[in-house]
């Protein structure tokens, strides 16, 4: 938020934006709320939709004399280790255009070309699969509640976000290999009533049309270094982490944030100084995320093959119902770097 705020890029969403401070765990029944805002700062979490943050990104930049090419394929990446690298791509016209710079900035996701396009055994990769997956449900229901809700379940996780006035996000764990077909919209709302039940609490779960249902697959991947000759990459073209504990998208401004520093400096300078930082400075992060959403799987997710790991993760929900000790160091993790 200070970044965006920094560079005019905030308007809209601070008008627009909810801003809460308050998450909500349920575990056997019953619910206890951690006051992360309060335990920190009093920093807040906007909610505002990711492709709002991307629709406000891409109108600055071109408000401010951008050029992008949408559309584009065949993308190419071409002499990444010399001074003049370059981009080659079909145009949306069907024309073939290349375009040489000083530099490259591989923000092209998990999928894109940047990350192959370096050489086998140029990078280390860290990957890890979680064991379980999502259903990512949206439904036209108004929230059911005023915080995000993580509720433990012996039938799995299950999870109540909010995205607008109108408009929830609600998750459900489900097995590896669970296609969203494989559940009817009645299903859902069976799975959502049962899992984020309370004991003696008049609390109702609102229902409504359901317009999307995917599945998640619940991984996190690394690769170090961030770099290689004058390619960088940025965001999902260097780590995945799990949606648990919203990362994601921050990870990937840090990246933007700490590269656009060091072009800056060098430009101004001839410093290469935090081009040659730009991997560590943003790993010392990126691990620092992992680290914090490996905790909180553990913590808020049932593994039905094995009733140790449920009892585990019930004893740190509990855990930090008692401890202010264990709710502050969450809530520096959890709206925290």
């Amino acid at each position: 938020m200070t970044m965006l705020e920094s560079l005019g890029l905030a308007d809209r969403l601070l008008m627009e934006a909810d801003r809460h401070g308050t998450c909500e765990f349920r575990v056997s029944g019953q619910a206890f709320q951690v006051s992360y805002s309060d335990l920190y700062g009093g920093r807040e979490h906007y909610v505002y939709p990711q492709q709002e943050v991307v629709k406000d990104l891409i109108g600055g930049f071109l408000d401010r004399g951008g050029d992008i090419r949408f559309s584009v394929s065949d993308v190419e990446l071409r002499e990444l280790t010399s001074s003049r690298p370059s981009v080659a791509f079909t145009s949306a016209d069907g024309v073939r255009e290349t375009i040489t710079s000083d530099f490259v900035a591989g923000c092209d996701g998990f999928h894109g070309v940047s990350r192959p396009s370096i050489p086998v055994g140029a990078l280390s990769e860290f990957s890890h699969q979680h064991g379980i997956e999502w259903l990512a449900i949206l439904a036209e229901a108004p929230p059911s509640t005023k915080a995000i809700i993580y509720a433990l379940h012996e039938d799995g996780f299950a999870g109540h976000m909010l995205r607008s006035p109108t408009i929830s996000r609600f998750y459900l764990q489900v097995p590896v290999g669970t296609k969203a077909s494989d559940w009817s919209d009645e299903q859902v709302w069976e799975a959502l009533h049962k899992r984020f039940t309370l004991h003696d609490s008049s609390w109702a779960l609102t229902e409504g049309k359901i317009i999307e249902k995917r599945v998640l697959d619940m991984r996190s991947h690394v690769v170090e270094p961030m770099s290689y000759g004058r390619l960088y990459l940025l965001g999902d073209a260097a780590h995945i982490i799990t949606p648990v504990g919203a990362k994601g998208m921050n990870l990937a401004m840090n990246d933007a944030a700490t590269f656009g520093r060091a072009l800056i400096d060098f430009y101004a300078s001839g410093s290469e100084t935090g081009l040659k930082t730009y991997s560590e400075d943003c790993l010392r992060r990126v691990w620092r995320a992992q680290e914090f959403s490996q905790w909180m799987v553990n913590m808020i997710h049932t593994d039905v093959s094995s009733p140790f790991f449920g009892r585990l993760a019930q004893a740190r929900l509990e855990h930090l119902a008692e401890s202010p000790a264990y709710r502050a160091t969450f809530a520096e993790n959890y709206v925290g770097p």
